[in-house]
């Protein structure tokens, strides 16, 4: 990591906690809230890749919503409850460690970034509700170009705008898909491994393998 000029990071499920707004209505979803936020998100997923494919693209709010929607089916959700997790959607939760790893990067001069799936307002705001304004450098949303990752376009972004090679780039995922895509790009590219799974087969092997942003730290 010694040729790194710039920390890019994923934001959903690596900065921030994609089951924080299911976790916050657990009272009210019952058992069930951790297999409900799990398939929501897998559903959302599935969604920026199809419309990918068949070149239907819709920003990922209204991905979010549809997903949702479908979610609330499946697992009998009452609909007024909707609103509810999708506002608190716009304000996940970070992981505990991520604005002291934040601060130290920050602290050591480099370029820190965001780069997601996420539409501007939405990184925007989720920046702003965690106490996180002034940390980043820049928050590159696919919106840039209308392709969901893993499309190359969307990891030359952060390259183009700092006249930099694919490897002056450290990138922490913590979805293997997508690390896999940031690698095969030619990305420095680490895998944020929070649940001890087990990596897929995608042409790509990261390097390293860390199991929260703590450990980062000791890489650098």
């Amino acid at each position: 990591m010694k040729s790194t000029k710039a920390f890019v990071f994923d934001a959903y499920g690596t900065l921030f906690d994609v089951n924080s707004a299911a976790e916050k209505c657990k009272d009210k979803i019952g058992l069930k809230w951790e297999e409900f936020a799990n398939f929501w998100r897998i559903t959302q997923l599935e969604y920026t890749w199809l419309r990918s494919l068949m070149k239907r693209h819709k920003d990922f709010w209204k991905i979010t919503e549809d997903s949702l929607e479908k979610s609330m089916q499946v697992f009998k959700i009452d609909q007024k409850m909707k609103g509810e997790l999708l506002n608190l959607y716009k304000i996940l939760s970070t992981y505990p460690e991520a604005k002291n790893v934040l601060s130290n990067l920050k602290k050591k001069g480099f370029k820190l970034a965001i780069l997601s799936n996420g539409t501007p307002d939405l990184l925007n705001e989720l920046v702003k509700s965690n106490n996180l304004v002034g940390i980043f450098d820049d928050l590159f949303s696919i919106e840039e170009v209308k392709i969901y990752k893993p499309d190359s376009r969307v990891y030359e972004l952060p390259v183009k705008k700092y006249n930099i090679k694919p490897d002056d780039v450290t990138f922490l995922s913590a979805n293997t898909w997508d690390v896999s895509g940031g690698g095969n790009y030619g990305y420095q590219a680490v895998w944020v491994n929070r649940n001890r799974a087990t990596f897929d087969y995608l042409d790509f092997k990261p390097k390293y393998e860390v199991n929260n942003l703590t450990q980062l730290l000791e890489l650098i």
